[in-house]
């Protein structure tokens, strides 16, 4: 069965196979990288967990240092799987062919735009207007 053809703005080329390959080879570059760092981040925090319990008798400043670097571990570990699922999503998208199409609007995203940021899934003035709300 020939592969759907992915979506493009009017004045844009079609997607070569060469622009494809291109965008999923980074897509699951960052898969990977965004996996051993999702697992250093849960070694991370069962560290200062464990610290936390057996650190009794630290100071008022000790106490809060490790709880202020708990929350920042905790905060990247969050945007790390947040990162994670947009980048398995879109190479799902790649895998049905709708990769390029806005989810707001239905209208392609723009080839240019998904170059530089390979996970949009909003063309810019769906995205504009999200960012206005």
């Amino acid at each position: 069965m020939p592969k759907t053809k992915l979506a493009v703005l009017a004045d844009e080329n079609p997607w070569t196979a060469a622009e494809t390959t291109e965008v999923r080879t980074e897509l699951e570059a960052d898969r990977e990288r965004l996996t051993r760092e999702l697992s250093i981040s849960a070694k991370g925090l069962q560290d200062l967990l464990r610290d936390n319990v057996d650190g009794a008798g630290n100071d008022q400043a000790d106490v809060g240092s490790k709880g202020l670097e708990r929350d920042a571990e905790m905060s990247l570990a969050a945007n790390q799987r947040e990162l994670l699922l947009q980048t398995e999503k879109a190479l799902r998208r790649l895998d049905d062919s709708s990769y390029g199409v806005c989810e707001s609007c239905g209208e392609p995203i723009g080839k240019m735009r998904l170059m530089a940021f390979p996970r949009a899934t909003l063309c810019m003035p769906c995205k504009k207007r999200e960012e206005r709300h």
